[in-house]
């Protein structure tokens, strides 16, 4: 049964199946809308022989797949009232078969200030090639040694009213934690210099297109928005300052500046993801996004 336009949401539930993920939205009224979500299935596929079980990393690797399903559907149901009743939902989740069937609660609040133009000033960073980004109270420069640029990121994060940086395995950096910013997303990764000495090494930003979140990040370079412009503009802006630009698929780089970008799938027309490193080896060493 299809969703009609207007209607109040009141619950949603999301399934994890062996071909991939799905949400049933249920209106105050008991209309349904049912809508798949991009990803692998929740089932570990097992090979052509016999006894092949899941991995001890399964169970936690489909928990975090769960936790980006979750947050995917609030913002998929929060953009859609804002849009068609002009307020955002709250989603109070719960578990029914953890890690792969979920309920939510769904409540009606006051939309977010940052919705409308000129109300939330954005979170902006500009990046300073070979030197690292400034953030607007702080920075992040490559000679900051890796224990300040922890506690650098977990001071932003609590300024802008998120959780605590979250730390994960990068292949070919010595440490690498990201905070959230409105919907974008703040990483910083370091390494180990021939002194012996962990700094910084690479600061990303990645952020989905629509509605950047309250406050909304932005990555500046020489006065160019990066994620804000068309990615057309944004590569012809940084011929015409004379830079070299070199395209792999969906990745633009600018090697001279150690920045490279690239656009989200299926949507060609403006970039989702932005980065600085120390040097453009070490763009390569982390792998294109």
């Amino acid at each position: 049964m299809g969703w009609v336009r207007g209607l109040v949401p009141a619950r949603v539930t999301l399934r994890g199946d062996e071909d991939g993920w799905g949400y049933t939205v249920v209106s105050e009224c008991g209309r349904s809308d049912d809508e798949r979500l991009p990803g692998p299935g929740a089932r570990w596929q097992t090979g052509v022989r016999s006894g092949d079980r899941e991995p001890r990393w399964w169970s936690r690797h489909l928990a975090e797949v769960a936790e980006g399903q979750r947050e995917a559907v609030g913002r998929r149901l929060t953009d859609r009232t804002f849009a068609e009743l002009g307020v955002e939902t709250e989603i109070s989740w719960f578990a029914v078969r953890e890690p792969f069937e979920w309920e939510g609660l769904v409540t009606l609040r006051d939309p977010d200030p940052a919705r409308f133009p000129g109300e939330v000033p954005p979170f902006v960073v500009t990046f300073q090639p070979g030197r690292g980004a400034l953030l607007p109270d702080d920075h992040l420069l490559f000679s900051t040694e890796a224990d300040d640029a922890w506690t650098t990121l977990a001071a932003v994060a609590e300024r802008c009213g998120g959780p605590a940086p979250r730390e994960r395995f990068l292949c070919g950096w010595a440490g690498h934690r990201a905070i959230r910013i409105g919907r974008g997303t703040l990483e910083v990764s370091t390494d180990v210099g021939s002194d012996g000495v962990e700094r910084l090494g690479q600061v990303s930003l990645s952020r989905p297109p629509g509605w950047g979140g309250n406050p909304e990040l932005r990555p500046r370079l020489d006065g160019i928005d990066l994620l804000d412009e068309p990615a057309a503009d944004v590569t012809g802006l940084f011929r015409e300052l004379g830079h070299e630009i070199a395209e792999h698929g969906p990745s633009v780089l600018v090697p001279a500046m150690g920045l490279y970008l690239s656009r989200p799938h299926g949507a060609p027309e403006s970039f989702a993801f932005s980065g600085a490193s120390l040097s453009f080896p070490t763009v390569l060493r982390g792998g294109l996004r």
